[in-house]
C-alpha cells in the first residue's frame, strides 16, 4: 500500500487510459497520446492479457497503464470506483508514483463527466489503500506502507474530481478508523476526544454534553442506556457553519454511537456479541461526513449529533420493565434492553429538534437485524415521508454508490408501538415489521413538520470478506452519502 495518495502534477507520470471490450482499433481521441508515448498504448492493447474486461489491466513499460472498461454501454461510476480499488495495488507493485488520468477520453458522457469520473476513481483508490494496521504487534509480519502516489490530469474538471474523491475517501477512512478501534479504547470519552481533535484540525465547532448535564436535561434514554457502564455516556455536537451559508437551511445529522452493545440485561449470546464494537458505525458515518463537509467547504449549515454510550450489565444498568422519560417528555416502557440504540437516538433527535431547529434531519444507525433479513448486504433501509428530502437522498445514493431502499412507515406502525403502561415501548411484542418498529419508535422524537429520514445501515456498515474497496471490518458506509446530501441541500 502507498503511504499517501494525493493530487498533483507528477514529473514523469504514467498515462492511465481505458478501452471497452471488443476494441480493434485505437480511438481517434487516443491516437495523439499513443504517438507521444512511443506507441505503447497500441502495444498494451495487443497484449494477450487485455480483452477489455473490467478486470483487465496491462502496464506497458513504466509510462502506460491500460484498463478494461467492460462491454460498451454498461460502464457506471461504481465500476470506475472498483477499478480504482483494483488499480492501487497494481500501481504500488509496479512502483508507479505518478498517474496522468485520461479515462474521460473514451468513457461516454452518459456515464459521468470528467469531474464525476475523477471523483469515483480517486475514491476507489483511497478506500482500497486503507488497512487496519494500527494495532499490529511484534508477532505481525506486515509490510509497512511505502511511497506516495500523485494523481493528476490535463483536464481541469478531472483534477477537481480527483481532489474531491480523495477528500471524501479520506473522511470515510477516518470513520473506519474510529469504528475499528476496540472498545477497551473506544469509549464515549475517547470518541469525544477524537471529535475535539477533528474539530481543531478541520475548522468545526465542537460541544460535548456530559453525563451529569444529560441527567439535568432529562435525557432519560441516553442516561439509562449508558449508566450501567463505568464509561459514562455523553453527547457530541459538531457544527459546520460557513461564512455565507445557503439561507434558511440547517441540516442535522444524527448518528447512533454505541461504542459497545452487550445487550444489557437482555444479554446477547456469545456469537452475536462479537463485533458489537461496530454498533457505533452510524455515529462514525456522521463523524466522517462532518469532516468531509468541512474540508469541502460546503456552503450549508450542518450539525452532527453523536449520542455515545456503552450498554453493559451492572447494578446500575437499566432493566426490562423500567419506564423511562425521554428528553421531549415521551415515556418509554422498556421491553428489551437490547433495543437500546433507538433510546439514545430518540433523545438526540428530540434535542436536535428543540435546540437546532433544523430544516431537515437525517439519522443513521446500525439499528436492527431485521433490515439485514429484509434487504441483505446490498443496501441500507430508508424511511422518509418527505418527497423532496427522499428524492435528494435517493439521488445522492445513486451518485455515491451507497444504495438505499425505501420502506413504509404508516400510522399503523406507529400505533403498534403503543405500550400498556407508558406512551410507547422500545420494542414491539413480536418481530413483525421488525426494522419498521425502529423507525416507528424514532418518529415520536421528531417534531411534526420537520422533514426526516431514518437510515438503517446494519447490513452495510461492515464486511466479513475483503472486496475491491474494503478489507474485513468497517466500510464507512454513509459518509459519502451524507456529504452528497449536504452538498445538494438548499441548492
Amino acid at each position: 500500500m502507498f503511504r499517501t495518495i494525493r493530487t498533483g502534477s507528477p514529473k514523469k507520470p504514467a498515462l492511465l487510459v481505458g478501452l471497452p471490450c471488443g476494441t480493434n482499433r485505437l480511438p481517434k481521441s487516443l491516437v495523439e497520446l499513443d504517438d507521444s508515448h512511443g506507441g505503447r498504448i497500441k502495444a498494451a492493447m495487443r497484449s494477450r492479457m487485455f480483452k477489455g474486461g473490467l478486470k483487465d489491466v496491462v502496464i506497458e513499460g513504466d509510462d502506460v497503464v491500460l484498463v478494461g472498461l467492460g462491454p460498451s454501454g454498461e460502464l457506471d461510476l461504481d465500476q470506475i470506483r472498483q477499478l480504482g480499488g483494483r488499480l492501487v495495488t497494481l500501481l504500488h507493485r509496479a512502483e508507479i508514483s505518478g498517474l496522468d488520468v485520461r479515462l474521460h477520453e473514451v468513457i461516454p458522457r452518459k456515464v459521468g463527466d470528467s469531474d464525476a469520473i475523477g471523483q469515483a476513481l480517486a475514491e476507489g483508490m483511497v478506500l482500497a489503500n486503507w488497512v487496519v494496521d494500527f494495532f499490529d504487534g511484534k508477532a505481525t509480519k506486515r509490510s509497512s506502507p511505502t511511497g506516495s502516489l500523485s494523481i493528476g490530469s490535463a483536464d481541469n474538471q478531472m483534477r477537481g474530481g480527483l481532489r474531491r474523491g480523495i477528500v471524501l475517501a479520506e473522511s470515510t477512512n477516518e470513520a473506519r478508523r474510529i469504528a475499528a478501534t476496540p472498545p477497551n479504547i473506544c469509549t464515549p470519552a475517547w470518541v469525544a476526544q477524537q471529535a475535539r481533535a477533528a474539530s481543531r484540525k478541520h475548522g468545526l465547532q465542537c460541544r460535548v454534553i456530559s453525563f451529569a448535564e444529560a441527567k439535568k436535561l432529562g435525557m432519560g434514554g441516553l442516561v439509562n442506556v449508558g449508566m450501567g457502564s463505568a464509561n459514562k455516556p455523553c453527547m457530541i455536537i459538531l457544527e459546520h457553519k460557513p461564512k455565507k451559508p445557503r439561507p434558511d437551511h440547517r441540516l442535522a445529522l444524527v448518528g447512533k454511537t454505541m461504542t459497545y452493545d452487550s445487550g444489557g440485561y437482555s444479554l446477547k449470546i456469545s456469537n452475536t456479541m462479537k463485533g458489537m464494537k461496530y454498533d457505533m458505525n452510524g455515529g462514525a458515518a456522521v463523524y466522517g461526513a462532518m469532516i468531509a463537509i468541512s474540508r469541502l467547504k460546503l456552503p450549508v449549515h450542518v450539525y452532527g449529533v453523536l449520542p455515545c454510550a456503552e450498554n453493559l450489565v451492572s447494578g446500575e444498568a437499566y432493566r426490562p420493565d423500567d419506564i423511562i422519560k425521554m428528553f421531549n417528555g415521551v415515556t418509554v416502557e422498556v421491553t428489551n434492553t437490547d433495543a437500546e440504540g433507538r433510546l439514545i437516538l430518540g433523545d438526540a433527535l428530540a434535542w436536535a429538534c428543540r435546540k437546532i431547529k433544523p430544516t431537515e434531519i437525517i439519522d443513521v444507525a446500525t439499528l436492527t437485524g431485521g433490515v439485514v433479513v429484509g434487504l441483505g448486504h446490498f443496501c441500507a433501509g430508508m424511511w422518509c415521508e418527505d418527497k423532496s428530502l427522499r428524492q435528494r437522498v435517493e439521488a445522492a445514493a445513486e451518485s455515491t454508490g451507497e444504495k438505499v431502499w425505501r420502506l413504509p412507515l404508516w400510522e399503523e406502525h406507529r400505533s403498534f408501538m403503543r405500550a400498556s403502561h407508558a406512551d410507547i415501548w422500545n420494542s414491539g411484542p413480536s418481530r413483525n415489521a421488525h426494522p419498521i418498529q425502529g423507525a416507528a419508535f424514532l418518529s415520536y422524537f421528531v417534531d411534526k413538520g420537520v422533514p426526516w429520514t431514518h437510515l438503517d445501515i446494519a447490513g452495510m456498515s461492515t464486511v466479513d470478506k475483503a472486496d475491491d474497496l474494503h478489507v474485513v471490518g468497517p466500510t464507512g458506509f454513509g459518509v459519502r452519502l451524507l456529504a452528497e446530501v449536504a452538498a445538494r441541500a438548499g441548492a
